[in-house]
């Protein structure tokens, strides 16, 4: 169990991740509300009181449950240099036993994307995962067009898997994604064959 008591912080060469908390909402509404025609092509449809502290609220306690009970670590990050909110990422699904697995899921504001922020936080989580949680495999799964995720998926060391029909809706539709797993021994692509 991670446990309330033990506060989660990871620390990458520009950012923060931790936990969220009732004080970032006015940040995370007016990211996300910035953000929306950038994001609402790869999420669920926003529920109508999506942005109000209400809904923030019930994340925030959902958030710490999840941590106290191990089943998943939601994480914000921050730019270090100026502790701006720039997206979150999540390990949900964290699964012990034999199947010691997770999955990430994980979004960043518009203004920041595609500078190397997400596989910053990706990269910390990974090894968060493998190290600390003990975790065996962490999956992911993006839709097939969405070409800058599957990129950062296969720089963090994913590899595709396959597709999962009918997957997630996604604004609205029902999609198919394509499925990553990274693995903490990754022997595919390797043989002993000699």
């Amino acid at each position: 169990m991670l446990g309330l008591r033990r506060k989660i912080r990871l620390e990458t060469e520009r950012l923060s991740l931790r936990p969220p908390q009732h004080s970032d909402f006015r940040a995370w509404a007016a990211l996300r509300a910035q953000s929306e025609p950038f994001l609402a092509p790869w999420e669920p449809r926003w529920s109508k009181d999506h942005l109000t502290r209400r809904a923030f609220t019930n994340r925030v306690y959902w958030a710490q449950r999840a941590v106290h009970s191990g089943s998943a670590v939601p994480l914000f990050l921050f730019k270090r240099d100026d502790e701006a909110f720039i997206g979150a990422i999540t390990l949900d699904h964290i699964r012990k036993g034999p199947a010691q697995a997770g999955t990430t899921g994980y979004w960043i504001g518009a203004p920041y994307a595609r500078l190397g922020y997400m596989r910053e936080a990706l990269e910390a989580v990974v090894h968060y995962a493998f190290t600390t949680l003990d975790i065996s495999r962490v999956e992911a799964g993006c839709l097939p067009e969405n070409t800058p995720s599957r990129r950062l998926l296969e720089q963090c060391g994913y590899k595709y898997e396959g597709v999962a029909q009918s997957y997630l809706q996604i604004n609205g539709r029902w999609r198919n994604h394509v499925l990553y797993a990274n693995l903490r021994h990754d022997r595919r692509g390797k043989t002993d064959v000699g």
